[in-house]
């Protein structure tokens, strides 16, 4: 059973016990950039810290026991990690969210739960899933009537609804496209992460435009709702919009979507807002289905209001702002600038520009920062155009790769991503598909464990 996690201070799992079953809160932080800016760097740096102590050496036998935790089957270690949780100066900004890892790797076996049987293959696994797999009842009971998840006897099933498409996601797909063209699931919009995910229907089916969606959700009250999502065959991590960067390098989203999702963008400089800045990629969409956008109380106007003072400072172009009947909701989508134009020319420098030494792709372990990255202009920078429409965005070389620079495997870097890609696409198609024996059309989940160009 895994679990994939991000907003990673370091990768080692811990041996502490926590049920995880706090309320939710919301982000600050301070800034600077001195963090490890990748996985591999902090790795190597607790390779060096541990040297050759015996206690890292191999053995030829091992005697590993299960986890004994009162997280039983759903134990995250570096999620669950109460002792670490009990020291939190603050729980304001979702601090025991975040992932809090010993130096110490436990050596231990997450068990499975009880009944556990060999997950429903793909397909079938987008609408339901065996129950005694991730026994939970609760986000059923919580969410029964938005049409998220149901039990149905030995089965948890999923209708396709959310909070925000009650009667069904691919109504709410094709929507938020008549809304606004442009986004043109499948072509220009290819990349998707989905901010407070629930179940992750909503990027299960963006599967069938021709759309990956990255599912992002903590672990919360409402039980660990990834692990729903990956029992369910659809990429997710278990993750929260705290006091550090999400894990990814800037500028790599083409859209990024909220429904509902929790989130106080406004607050605090809007630091949260400014954290999907950096994700986004210059001209990329942001989808907001939230109810400042459709509902008068005295509490959403005041929100809507700060946003649109928000927005507007940061220069996201208001596109469209629609409402759905079907559903009974409103979707506002705002468009990331594609220059430093309107930066410029801001009366005032707020939110203010980052500093230059500030990388946005440093994402490891780095704290959030109220503040605006440039956007790239220079024709050679990743950022400074769109991606190629998908499919021709898989295997055509990206114009920011230069042959002034050496690739991975040692050529240049535009000859060896070519290489790269007719090697693996060789390899695919010669064993992985024919010779291991695996269904792959059954197979919807896979963790590539060193991507390189993907």
């Amino acid at each position: 059973k895994s679990d994939q996690v991000p907003s990673e201070k370091r990768d080692n799992p811990s041996e502490a016990v926590a049920s995880g079953n706090q309320p939710e809160l919301s982000d600050e932080s301070t800034i600077q950039n001195g963090s490890f800016s990748t996985q591999a760097a902090m790795s190597k740096n607790e390779k060096e810290t541990q040297g050759s102590s015996s206690e890292y050496e191999n053995k030829n036998n091992y005697t590993w026991k299960v986890c004994n935790t009162t997280a039983g089957p759903d134990y995250i270690p570096c999620l669950d990690n109460l002792e670490a949780i009990r020291k939190l100066r603050s729980t304001k900004h979702y601090e025991h969210r975040e992932r809090h890892c010993p130096s110490n790797p436990p050596t231990c076996l997450v068990p499975l739960p009880e009944g556990y049987k060999k997950s429903i293959p793909w397909p079938t696994s987008r609408e339901k899933i065996w129950y005694r797999n991730v026994p939970h009842t609760k986000l059923a009971a919580f969410k029964g009537h938005q049409n998220w998840v149901k039990v149905s006897g030995e089965y948890l099933t999923f209708p396709g609804g959310g909070t925000q498409f009650k009667h069904g996601a691919f109504h709410y797909i094709d929507f938020i496209q008549q809304s606004v063209p442009e986004i043109a699931w499948g072509k220009r919009s290819r990349v998707v992460l989905d901010v407070g995910c629930g179940v992750a229907s909503f990027g299960g089916f963006l599967f069938d435009r021709n759309v990956l969606t990255m599912s992002l959700a903590p672990k919360d009250e409402h039980e660990a709702q990834v692990q729903f999502a990956l029992e369910r065959g659809i990429p997710a991590i278990s993750g929260v919009m705290g006091t550090l960067r999400l894990p990814f390098s800037g500028r790599v989203f083409d859209i990024v979507h909220c429904a509902r999702c929790r989130v106080p963008w406004h607050i605090e400089g809007g630091k949260l807002l400014l954290e999907l800045n950096r994700l986004l990629r210059p001209g990329g969409f942001f989808v907001w289905s939230a109810t400042p956008i459709y509902q008068k109380l005295a509490e959403d106007v005041e929100i809507w209001q700060a946003m649109k003072k928000l927005t507007n400072a940061m220069c996201w172009d208001v596109v469209s702002i629609t409402k759905d009947r079907v559903n009974g909701v409103g979707i506002a989508v705002y468009r990331k600038p594609t220059s430093n134009d309107c930066y410029e020319k801001r009366s005032k420098n707020y939110p203010p520009i980052c500093k230059d030494s500030d990388d946005p792709n440093a994402a490891w372990n780095v704290s959030l920062q109220a503040c605006l990255h440039k956007i790239p202009v220079a024709a050679s920078e990743r950022g400074s155009q769109w991606p190629e429409m998908w499919p021709s965005r898989l295997e055509k070389t990206p114009y920011w790769l230069s042959s002034s620079e050496t690739g991975v495997y040692g050529k240049s870097a535009p000859e060896d991503f070519v290489a790269d890609s007719q090697h693996w696409k060789r390899v695919v198609e010669n064993s992985y598909e024919k010779g291991l024996g695996i269904n792959w059309s059954s197979v919807r989940n896979a963790m590539d464990m060193r991507a390189v160009y993907g």
